[in-house]
């Protein structure tokens, strides 16, 4: 390279670094002013007075006492404090006159065992022809009726669920029997009552007054013209009704629950009886209609039992069936 025009390279590279660092103060200014300037550098004198100057010594705490550092005092030696020493210590025994303090020792220091509880009673049977229920509760749909179902059978009660209307609506009902005696139904509602907190379960009546009256019914018909002036005449004419039951010996009642052409709908019908509780059997006639299976349940000796039975019938498959004579 060439002396000359390395030279002027160098020359070059010098003017820009001088540029470089010069340029920006020429370009910026002055440095604000910071007002440091301004401070005056003069001392104050010393104020006038009569004042006095006192150099304090350092003062080096002495050692904790021994009661702390808020200097607690010692116990007094002549005044201790009582101790008992409770492993050795004799047990204070009640007075003889106080009786609570000494039932209170004279009790063991464990207490007894609880004593078993009594066996519950046994409930009352149920009756195909009882005149009583207990009726449990209503509800909206048959799960939650055969729920309800479900636990009172658990809590060893006889219970069962039938259809009905409820503000023209259909609905499901449970209720537990049916007992002969309205004492037996009262005593199987206070162990139903135990069951569930939320429900209040009551004794009904079954259709048994109604049962009373189809006998009424019949009795002027069965009764001959001729034999009406006999009952006028004596002087229990309530008599009249018991007169047919001797007159119809050996004769029984069943209630007929259908007739169905296919005997498989019938045997059908039949078990469900059986499920519920219901003696129920099934024959055969020969009709203009063809042969038909009748399904009846019973039997039973009397109308009054069952027009009873009849209402037991209705009460839990919703079917109202007729009472015939049997055989």
């Amino acid at each position: 390279m060439d002396a000359g025009l390395k030279q002027r390279l160098i020359g070059a590279a010098v003017l820009v670094a001088l540029a470089v660092i010069f340029l920006p103060m020429l370009v910026k200014g002055p440095a604000p002013d910071s007002g440091v300037s301004d401070l005056s550098m003069r001392v104050p004198d010393a104020p006038e007075g009569d004042y006095k100057t006192i150099d304090l010594p350092l003062v080096v705490p002495a050692d904790a006492p021994q009661g702390g550092v808020l200097g607690t005092p010692e116990p007094v030696e002549g005044d201790p404090l009582p101790t008992v020493d409770t492993a050795t210590a004799p047990r204070s025994e009640p007075a003889p006159d106080d009786d609570d303090a000494a039932e209170l020792a004279a009790a063991p220091a464990t207490p007894p065992p609880a004593a078993t509880p009594a066996a519950e009673p046994k409930l009352p049977p149920t009756a195909a022809g009882g005149d009583y229920a207990v009726h449990f509760g209503a509800f909206a749909n048959e799960r939650d009726a055969q729920l309800v179902v479900r636990q009172l059978s658990e809590a060893g009660l006889t219970a069962y669920r039938e259809a009905f209307t409820l503000n023209d609506k259909p609905a499901q009902r449970v209720r537990l029997g049916p007992y002969a005696s309205r004492e037996a139904a009262e005593a199987v509602r206070v162990r139903a009552a135990q069951v569930r907190n939320d429900v209040t379960p009551r004794v009904v009546a079954l259709d048994a007054p109604v049962a009373s009256t189809p006998p009424a019914t019949p009795a002027p018909v069965a009764a001959k013209p001729v034999e009406a002036p006999r009952p006028a005449a004596t002087p229990g004419p309530a008599e009249t009704p018991a007169a047919p039951p001797p007159a119809t010996a050996g004769v029984g009642f069943a209630v007929q629950v259908g007739a169905f052409g296919n005997a498989a709908e019938a045997q059908k019908l039949r078990d469900r009886l059986r499920e519920q509780g219901i003696t129920a059997f099934t024959d055969t006639v020969t009709t203009d209609k063809g042969r038909l299976t009748r399904v009846k349940a019973g039997p039973v000796p009397t109308r009054q039992d069952a027009e009873r039975l009849k209402a037991q019938v209705r009460s839990k498959t919703g079917i109202d069936g007729m009472v015939r004579s049997h055989p």
